[in-house]
């Protein structure tokens, strides 16, 4: 999209347009596009509107009914954080008693929404005139918040009464390629950490998948999943991070309550500087097993987890814990608020011709296959093992005591009164620790 077919689509039709098109159907929009230009609406306003109608429908799971009265762009809504997330960060800067916040790289906006429905003012800046234009109209019901064309870097913080700084880097070249260089970054991280001269109440959101190795000493890295995927890591310096600095999990989870109402639960843990360093137990598999969420094994607090679910790892190097007894689980299906458990029914040495005669003794068909510590990749074992039948199972593949083992699990339940609709989206492996 360019800043004409914006102009279009900001004009009386346009926004008429974009109203009255129906809920967005990948297999409708040809026959819909040609509907369109048959009644003589500008191809381009058209094109434009069904863009617009594809990503709003795209952004609803992170943006909820927010989307339906936003524009975006495809960059934009790919790095914009989710609703929940921005209300996260959002009141760091509430609870610091900040009143008003420079958001560097504001993109479509999403932050600097959920800082002006805290009450912050709000100066959002963005490098890119559409991008910042896009804002604007996204921002259009918070007096509060202002959008400027320009390099967030450049603004005179002092002069501006800038309490506290968000910043937000572009992690994608122009093509779309993923940088994982901090220093690549656009603006890059450097740079806007250095602001915290300035200003000490600093916030940066990164990729999950920074290293652990350059991290700032004062800083909180806070690494936040949803509904089991891993979304974020931020930066937090002075006042944004109370506790002081360290590495944290922040697990979220919606689940549906009894009263057919959508509910979020938060589970924190965290290891600051002076913390007495938690080393778990390793042994052999227990009864039941247990998968710390990946924003837990990405802050490198897998043993946290351990302790928390009175268990042992299985390796010192991979991230599972095993118990004897069940831990209690939660609302959401976790144990702990940080953990989805499994009921192990049997293990076995790895071996392919084992494990498909074991398979088709139970006349399983259907094959979730989990992994850790081992190079087996599991599309291929699964076309080797070439299992046919009506029962399902689920394996895991890991390392347990120097030597390759298959357990053989089935997630715990849930508990009855309550329905979550939590995630089981795979988390990688961290940059260090337990994986």
């Amino acid at each position: 999209m360019d800043a004409a077919t914006l102009t279009k689509l900001l004009s009386p039709e346009g926004w008429a347009l974009l109203g009255a098109l129906p809920p967005y159907d990948e297999q409708q929009a040809l026959v819909l596009s040609a509907g369109l230009r048959a009644k003589g609406v500008d191809p381009d306003l058209a094109a434009a509107a069904l863009t617009q109608s594809r990503l709003r429908a795209a952004a609803r799971g992170k943006l909820g009914a927010f989307a339906d009265g936003m524009l975006f762009t495809q960059a934009g809504l790919e790095q914009a954080s989710r609703l929940v997330v921005a209300g996260l960060h959002a009141r760091r800067y509430q609870d610091a008693g900040i009143r008003r916040v420079a958001d560097l790289t504001s993109g479509i906006g999403v932050d600097a929404l959920a800082f002006a429905a805290a009450e912050l003012e709000v100066l959002a800046t963005d490098v890119d005139e559409l991008t910042a234009a896009i804002a604007t109209v996204n921002l259009r019901h918070f007096p509060e918040a202002e959008v400027r064309h320009g390099d967030g870097l450049a603004l005179d913080l002092e002069g501006e009464r800038v309490e506290g700084v968000y910043a937000d880097p572009a992690r994608r070249t122009r093509g779309g390629k993923r940088v994982f260089d901090p220093k690549a970054y656009a603006p890059p991280l450097d740079a806007v950490w250095g602001l915290r001269e300035r200003v000490p109440a600093v916030g940066i959101k990164v990729g999950p998948g920074i290293p652990h190795d350059g991290l700032p000493e004062d800083a909180e890295t806070e690494w936040v999943s949803v509904d089991g995927d891993v979304v974020e890591a931020g930066l937090w310096f002075g006042p944004l991070a109370p506790e002081g600095p360290g590495r944290s999990a922040l697990v979220l989870t919606t689940w549906t309550g009894p009263d057919g109402t959508e509910r979020t639960t938060t589970r924190r843990v965290a290891h600051r500087p002076g913390d007495e360093d938690v080393v778990p137990d390793v042994g052999g598999v227990g009864q039941y097993l247990y998968e710390p969420d990946g924003a837990v094994i990405r802050a490198g607090l897998v043993a946290h987890a351990a302790r928390g679910l009175g268990g042992r790892l299985l390796d010192r190097t991979i991230a599972y814990v095993t118990t004897d007894s069940p831990a209690p689980l939660d609302a959401t299906g976790l144990a702990d608020g940080l953990a989805r458990g499994y009921r192990v029914l049997d293990t076995m040495p790895f071996g392919l011709k084992r494990l498909r005669s074991y398979l088709r003794e139970r006349g399983v068909g259907r094959l979730t296959i989990k992994k850790r510590g081992t190079a087996v990749t599991p599309e291929q074992l699964r076309r080797q093992l070439a299992l046919t039948g009506d029962a399902t199972a689920t394996i895991v593949l890991t390392r347990v005591g120097g030597s390759q083992q298959v357990l053989v699990v089935e997630p715990l339940a849930v508990p009855p009164a309550n329905t979550p609709q939590a995630g089981s989206g795979r988390s990688d492996a961290p940059q260090d620790g337990p994986r």
